[in-house]
């Protein structure tokens, strides 16, 4: 099963955040055990860092770049995701570039908190609960 990974789960794994850190940390688990093929863009690493730069050092943004790429494989954003993101006319382009990945990768979900953001992907969007209620 190959997931795409949304980076507010992994931000619920890396600070902690209730009460939404159990069901994401399954699915990072998951992951880390090989039962899923976690996928991560990387433009979701750079918001991640952008996310936390006030609490990062630049040693830290690595330690956390190589503890990711231990459990999840990284996909590089294209011009083509670039290309297919604009096509789909969203509003949020950022989810829409998300999306044109997921579908590039040949994913089965998108695992995000946000399902309502990816409405009209091809690839569908569950939370970590739903996703872990259909195993």
């Amino acid at each position: 099963m190959k997931l795409l990974i949304d980076g507010n789960i992994l931000l619920d794994v890396l600070q902690k955040r209730e009460p939404h850190y159990p069901s994401s940390a399954l699915i990072w688990k998951l992951c880390e055990t090989g039962q899923a093929e976690g996928w991560v863009s990387a433009l979701t690493f750079a918001n991640l860092v952008y996310i936390l730069r006030r609490e990062l050092t630049p040693d830290s943004v690595y330690d956390i770049l190589k503890k990711l790429s231990c459990i999840f494989r990284f996909t590089d954003l294209t011009s083509g995701d670039l290309t297919a993101a604009g096509a789909l006319r969203w509003s949020d382009y950022e989810d829409a570039l998300q999306a044109a990945a997921a579908e590039r990768i040949h994913a089965n979900f998108i695992v995000t908190r946000n399902v309502s953001d990816f409405k009209a992907s091809k690839i569908p969007a569950v939370t970590p609960d739903e996703f872990l209620a259909q195993l």
